[in-house]
């Protein structure tokens, strides 16, 4: 079997798509969609400059469609990723957990777990099931105060 370009785009392409498997982030899908494409143009006898031209091309149509488009339907509902940190929790209430290994008092934040500081006291361990309410970010420590009862 001889390696023709389009026999080797082909494998870039099935190769980009299995990494796709470990980032779920659609670039890497993208990029191997646009190497299937180009693995076309290269079986109707396109040259190197031209092939790398077309992935180019390809690429940059579909990495933003992917990321911008396709990506969202893929989310869950009610989840904005890349806000954690920005203010988006400030004012909302959460429920203290212990964690497992080290019994670290902390709140759970978009999934991830952060450590905790009562803004008035300073205090660092709370009952788990406390029901506080998040100020701000320290660094990964979340400023929080004591919810109000209801």
């Amino acid at each position: 079997m001889d390696w023709n370009p389009a026999l080797i785009w082909l494998a870039i392409a099935l190769l980009l798509g299995l990494a796709e498997l470990s980032s779920g982030g659609l670039v890497l899908l993208s990029l191997g969609v646009a190497a299937a494409l180009t693995s076309a143009l290269a079986a109707l006898g396109l040259t190197l400059p031209w092939q790398l031209l077309a992935m180019g091309v390809f690429s940059g149509i579909l990495i933003p469609l992917a990321v911008k488009v396709i990506r969202p339907w893929f989310s869950p509902s009610g989840v904005s990723y890349g806000t954690t940190g920005t203010g988006v929790e400030q004012g909302r209430t959460y429920t203290t957990l212990k964690r497992d290994f080290d019994g670290a008092s902390g709140v759970k934040i978009n999934g991830d777990f952060y450590r905790l500081r009562v803004a008035e006291t300073g205090e660092t361990e709370l009952p788990e099931g406390t029901l506080v309410v998040f100020q701000q970010f320290d660094g990964t420590t979340a400023i929080v105060s004591h919810a109000q009862p209801r």
